[in-house]
């Protein structure tokens, strides 16, 4: 009987769920946290590089989220709904906190696996055994390059090339014109590429 209710419960969508959110059914938005929580960790993670403040954002994310479910419309994805509040409250501890960029590296299984190959703002690095260490320095000169964006084009380059969000997806969760979106993005990566350039001449 335990196996039938889990079957059941994966295939309650995520409005279904919501309604039930608004309703004030703790239970739904437990299943909603445990659907996404991973997804929005790894996010936030890949914009602040530190494990603790990364649970600690997605726990203050989650909670803000269930404070303001009543006013979800259903006119976006719940995804894209949370993953604006979650993407805001992290561009503003960014900016509280200053960060210049102290590099941790990218870690392989929360970010280098989702980057698209072909993505001409992050070199691809050769996974064979006798390059590893070029690859380890490679992903640490990326890192700092990153962190030394400013919170909004650090999100971007974040959406557009880790999560391959669409531009219109970015300008929706970030509440601005898809044009700033796309300057956004020229910018950061223009100052990647002058950051990177010697990595690039030589891979």
């Amino acid at each position: 009987m335990q196996t039938e209710a889990t079957l059941a419960q994966v295939d309650v969508s995520d409005l279904d769920l919501v309604k039930r959110c608004q309703a004030g059914e703790t239970e739904a938005f437990d299943e909603l946290v445990t659907r996404y929580r991973i997804r929005i960790f790894a996010m936030i993670y890949n914009m602040v590089h530190n494990e603790q403040d990364a649970w600690d954002l997605a726990q203050e994310s989650f909670i803000k989220a269930w404070k303001s479910i009543s006013r979800f419309r259903g006119r976006s994805s719940f995804y894209t709904w949370i993953y604006r509040i979650v993407m805001n409250m992290t561009i503003d501890w960014l900016r509280k906190k200053q960060i210049k960029g102290a590099g941790a590296e990218f870690d392989d299984c929360i970010q280098l696996r989702e980057i698209d190959p072909a993505a001409k703002t992050v070199p691809k690095a050769d996974p064979l055994p006798h390059e590893r260490m070029e690859r380890k320095e490679i992903r640490s000169r990326i890192d700092n390059a990153i962190a030394r964006l400013s919170p909004e084009h650090r999100a971007v380059i974040l959406m557009k090339e880790i999560e391959n969000m669409q531009y219109h997806e970015i300008a929706e969760t970030l509440g601005c014109s898809i044009g700033t979106v796309m300057s956004r993005l020229f910018y950061a990566r223009k100052r990647l590429q002058n950051l990177l350039k010697d990595v690039y001449e030589n891979i």
